[in-house]
């Protein structure tokens, strides 16, 4: 269904809408992007023609831009010299790096020593402007002054080792004031009070919404100094001229700046400890009549941060304010289900919020954990078209429901700049908004047209250079991209028909969007699954995880030895839970030294015929060992919690590295047989490695991965053709005897894996001294 028709069947729900919003918003989070996007450009065929005359009137403003030089900003020209794709690019982030989160000056020499040899290698840019070629000649220089980095660390001696305690100083000195120079550009000041004054002497930092840098709380001591900042921002601000809400500046606030555990694990203590913050915050700038808007963070706390929005919102003391407002970012597969969620709480309410539409900022970190997390698909777009595409589809929606939502367009996009004044309704109350060092050629030119054009808000970062780095790497990485409009913007060997060409053309003439980066499912392609993971951002897979865990909490566990598929009886050591030792698990005892003895010698016994087994049986030997072990997640992610004392999430990342050490080894094995590699002998001659097996490995795990250590061990000499002896570590007998009798389910012989856990001799003492015959190998 059509977003929009979403929005009518919600608004026909009376009481229900907002809580049937936020189920279908949460079930969208890794939907398909083809479907996304088709639903995106279900939306917007009907205002094609709109669209066409947006991207002729864009295409006007770039002409105009590249035409007028003045307006160009340092920090715009340096991304046009500067891609990140580009060796001088990704020196300059080096340089950061080294300069702002290295605070041994010894090995932050070294880092610029060699950010420096990469520029110097790659050499100066063509840029025209005197400042920016006499900077980036002066890095050229200070890149001779410095040592060889490759030569000093091998002990070579140089001239310059001699000269490094006198020079390198005063590079780093000089590169410091440099990096400051260009954190000037994105921050407006360094206190709130400093921010204003500068506004008052600069037009265009009049109106703006100032951000309190800072990436996140660690510490109860980091969140109350953020909320002190935040409060003495508020009560700064409330000295501007009485004005309406939204002719006034006003300040982002956020919340894992003011939480240390944000995250829907924590949900909980969240609601207890952050939403009276917020509230209390709120309240103020209620009082003071300035915008409060929440930014966005990482997909996977939107839902605690509607939650937090939504108690905003119920507060009836504020209800008459029309200020509360947070950012959505449109890269999101969801964000339309958002906005939805939004209008109908501000309906429910009875106020008036605010929107602003962004793109996305953390679209990097988003594939990333994604792929590690082993989730199901992406929460945000591969396709730059479709982002831009899903963009549109949502300013059509700001407007469709401004009775309820003050629309806040954020965009340094000419065609996105001149696609929303075609579809703004006649009257239609909104702002544009754009990052402070950037933006300003473009609305420069989007002014010289459109006289009445609406207010341009800045969003202004207030803080120190030290806190700047985090904010300014994620706007280089946004705009410093090839991809990037501002990177095109005003580089004239682009054709201006590529800088404003239309997203929902190009993403029509793609058939829709698939996916541009391999799924996280398919991370490894043909080779192997990935293990599946679990999104601990969506409710109801918490829920269930905790249905798991609550039922297998009642479940008693055995332990002890497992002789070729042999269990004793006699367990009666009780094995306790670490966070409560009055907790039993289940029982368990060690070996005794004739048993392991035994297992030893069936273990010896049974490995010439596992050694004959084909390879392709012995792998699919461990790829159902893998499927088994995601089938019975419960039951190890319970025994992972109350026998190793993990963290939910961490028990939730042993079993999926488990299940990847199955997978990997079984399809090493496959990649050995197809193509054995060489590898030299003993005394030097060549050697093909087949996969022969060499006799018995005893493997003995440690403690603290007593599931995924245990298993990789015992699955690699498995695969390979050995028989194995295991020893667990005496804290976690019952996993590794689960794991165990879960491996001769999935086709390993008993005789060939023995289990004897034992806490010291006489496991050591018989290992040592058994020798076991050695079957076929080296």
């Amino acid at each position: 269904m059509a977003v929009s028709g979403l929005i009518e069947s919600a608004n026909g729900n009376g009481a229900g809408a907002l809580a049937t919003l936020r189920a279908q918003l949460r079930a969208a989070t890794l939907r398909s992007e083809a479907a996304a996007s088709g639903e995106a450009l279900a939306d917007l065929t009907p205002v094609q023609d709109a669209l066409e005359r947006a991207r002729a009137r864009a295409a006007r403003w770039v002409e105009a831009a590249r035409n007028d030089q003045r307006s160009r900003p340092l920090v715009e020209r340096m991304l046009e010299q500067f891609p990140l794709d580009s060796a001088q690019g990704k020196a300059l982030m080096g340089l950061a790096e080294a300069l702002l989160r290295t605070p041994d000056p010894k090995r932050a020499d070294q880092l610029i020593a060699e950010r420096l040899a990469t520029i110097r290698e790659a050499g100066v840019p063509g840029d025209t402007d005197l400042l920016l070629r006499t900077g980036f000649t002066l890095l050229g220089a200070a890149g001779r002054l410095l040592p060889d980095v490759l030569g000093e660390l091998s002990g070579e001696f140089s001239t310059a080792s001699l000269t490094r305690p006198v020079i390198a100083p005063v590079v780093r000195a000089a590169l410091r004031q440099s990096m400051q120079l260009l954190g000037h550009a994105f921050i407006v000041g360094e206190t709130i009070d400093a921010a204003l004054a500068r506004g008052t002497s600069d037009p265009d930092l009049a109106l703006c919404s100032y951000d309190v840098l800072g990436e996140g709380a660690r510490t109860e001591a980091d969140a109350q100094r953020y909320f002190d900042a935040y409060a003495h921002a508020i009560a700064t601000l409330q000295r501007q001229d009485a004005r309406g809400t939204h002719a006034r500046s006003g300040i982002s606030v956020k919340l894992s700046a003011l939480e240390p555990r944000y995250t829907l694990l924590q949900s909980s203590r969240v609601h207890e400890r952050l939403a009276p913050r917020m509230l209390e915050l709120a309240l103020e700038a209620a009082r003071a009549g300035i915008g409060f808007t929440i930014d966005a963070e990482e997909a996977d706390r939107l839902d605690l941060s509607l939650d937090i929005i939504e108690t905003l919102a119920r507060d009836a003391r504020t209800r008459q304010w029309d200020g509360l407002g947070l950012a959505v970012q449109a890269y999101g597969r969801r964000a339309p289900l958002v906005l939805a969620w939004v209008a109908q709480l501000a309906r429910e309410t009875g106020r008036r919020m605010s929107v602003r539409l962004v793109k996305g900022a953390y679209w990097d970190s988003e594939i990333k954990r994604a792929q590690e997390r082993g989730l199901a698909s992406f929460p945000v777009y591969t396709s730059k078209a479709a982002t831009d595409a899903s963009y549109l589809e949502c300013v059509q929606q700001l407007f469709a429901v401004r009775d309820a939502v003050y629309p806040q367009f954020a965009t340094h996009n000419a065609y996105t700049v001149a696609a929303v004044l075609e579809l703004a309704p006649a009257g239609a109350a909104y702002e544009f908004q754009r990052l402070h060092g950037m933006g300003e050629a473009l609305y420069g030119a989007v002014r010289a047209e459109v006289p009445d054009l609406a207010p341009v808000r800045v969003y202004a970062p207030v803080g120190t250079h030290e806190e700047l780095l985090p904010y300014l790497v994620r706007r280089l990485l946004e705009n410093g991209a090839n991809t990037s409009f501002v990177h095109q913007f005003m580089n004239p060997q682009i054709p201006v028909e590529q800088v404003v060409r239309d997203p929902v053309s190009s993403l029509a003439s793609e058939g829709g969007a698939t996916t541009r980066v391999r799924e996280p499912p398919a991370l490894f392609g043909t080779e192997r699954a990935n293990s599946a993971g679990e999104d601990f951002g969506d409710p109801a897979t918490l829920a269930a995880l905790e249905a798991d865990l609550r039922v297998e909490a009642r479940a008693s566990h055995a332990g002890g030895p497992i002789l070729s598929g042999r269990v004793p009886r006699d367990v009666s050591v009780p094995v306790t839970s670490p966070s409560d030792t009055r907790e039993v698990i289940g029982l368990t005892r060690d070996a005794t030294a004739q048993e392991i003895r035994t297992a030893m010698a069936e273990a010896a016994a049974a490995q010439p015929n596992w050694d004959a087994t084909p390879v392709e049986v012995r792998a699919g030997c461990l790829d159902k060992a893998a499927d088994l072990l995601e089938q019975r997640r419960g039951t190890f992610l319970s025994l992972l919690v109350r026998e190793a004392g993990k963290t939910l999430p961490d028990a939730v990342a042993e079993l999926r590295e488990a299940v990847d050490f199955c997978r990997y080894y079984a399809a090493r094995a496959r990649e050995l047989l197809g193509a054995p590699e060489q590898l030299p002998g003993p005394t030097g001659e060549r050697n093909t490695l087949s996969l022969t097996g060499r006799g018995v490995f005893v493997c003995i795990s440690p403690w603290n991965f007593p599931l995924a250590i245990f298993t990789g061990q015992i699955t690699a000499a498995l695969v390979a053709g050995n028989a194995v002896v295991a020893k667990p570590a005496p804290a976690t007998p019952l996993i590794a005897h689960a794991m165990t009798r879960l491996l001769h389910e999935a086709g390993v012989p008993t005789a060939v894996l023995q289990l004897t856990p034992a806490d010291g001799p006489p496991f050591g003492e018989v290992a040592l001294t058994h020798r076991a015959p050695r079957a076929g190998g080296r």
